[in-house]
């Protein structure tokens, strides 16, 4: 169920620009101290944009599928547990950048990770009860785990360190299986995306600077571990017995290089924001892969 609430991530970010008027740059520079208008704005469109994704997932979503009583599903075994991974980076992203929002409005660094970086993890909690309800899927604690996971990699950094060190980033590649199954895993670029956890890569991107302050290394550089998983055409095997080719799973390791783009340097606070959103994407370096077929060198892994 990750990809039902990637769309609400971009959402709320496009909502933090939408209020841009006559000083476009000085728009996006944070606030020194609490600004009651740019916390309200922040407070009533976030809520109202879960509110609205809410209804029409309700509406529009689940109306399709038949209802049922609140029942949990166990669903810990499936897609290599790559949609864990994809419930860890929405709960991640969308805490930090309303953790940043709320920045903006100028409310206090406890205030950020209490009302902010809990958002997403909120908001996947609502979309799981949603879940619970319809018969074709169920209530998994499993996905609450992850989206506390995703949740707990922003707060534990801020309580740490004050920063984010180790981001949780995503990058994909379309791949030959959505063909065989384009019911699950997506029928063309947008669904797949999406959908299809064979061309999804999740991945932790260090900041090398970060932890070595004193060093030469250039803040902008990354080291970034992926995981990733290949062959799949439904959630377990055994329910492709009847696709056109047999399910060939298997997980892979990542090793590669990253850009942290919020390091590079600027004075345009609109860029700022931009790289702040766009940061969220691992972006295409030379890669090793560890997997089923040994140590391959990708020259540009995406």
């Amino acid at each position: 169920m990750a990809f039902k609430v990637k769309y609400a991530l971009f959402l709320l970010l496009v909502s933090s620009v939408a209020f841009s008027q006559k000083e476009f740059n000085s728009f996006f520079i944070p606030s020194d101290s609490l600004n009651t208008s740019r916390r309200n704005v922040v407070v009533y469109s976030e809520a109202a944009l879960a509110s609205i994704t809410l209804i029409g997932l309700n509406q529009l979503w689940y109306a399709d599928y038949e209802r049922s009583k609140f029942h949990t599903l166990n669903d810990n075994d499936e897609w290599l547990q790559m949609d864990k991974f994809g419930h860890a980076f929405s709960a991640y992203q969308m805490g930090k950048h309303g953790a940043q929002l709320l920045n903006w409005s100028g409310v206090s660094g406890k205030g950020q990770i209490l009302y902010g970086a809990t958002l997403g993890f909120g908001f996947l909690t609502a979309v799981e009860m949603l879940d619970g309800y319809s018969d074709e899927w169920g209530f998994s604690w499993g996905d609450i785990l992850a989206n506390a996971s995703g949740t707990s990699l922003y707060i534990g950094q801020e309580l740490l360190w004050k920063e984010q060190r180790i981001a949780l980033k995503y990058s994909f590649h379309q791949t030959k299986y959505a063909k065989q199954n384009p019911d699950k895993l997506g029928n063309g670029l947008l669904e797949e995306v999406l959908k299809d956890y064979n061309g999804q890569t999740y991945w932790l991107s260090a900041n090398m600077h970060a932890f070595f302050k004193d060093s030469k290394i250039p803040k902008w550089l990354n080291l970034a571990v992926g995981y990733g998983g290949e062959g799949m055409l439904a959630g377990v095997s055994s329910n492709v017995n009847d696709l056109l080719i047999s399910d060939l799973r298997h997980r892979q390791v990542f090793l590669s290089l990253d850009l942290d783009l919020e390091h590079i340097k600027t004075n345009s606070a609109f860029l700022k924001t931009v790289f702040s959103v766009f940061n969220m994407i691992k972006l295409p370096f030379p890669t090793l892969e560890f997997g089923k077929k040994g140590c391959v060198f990708h020259l540009l892994y995406i």
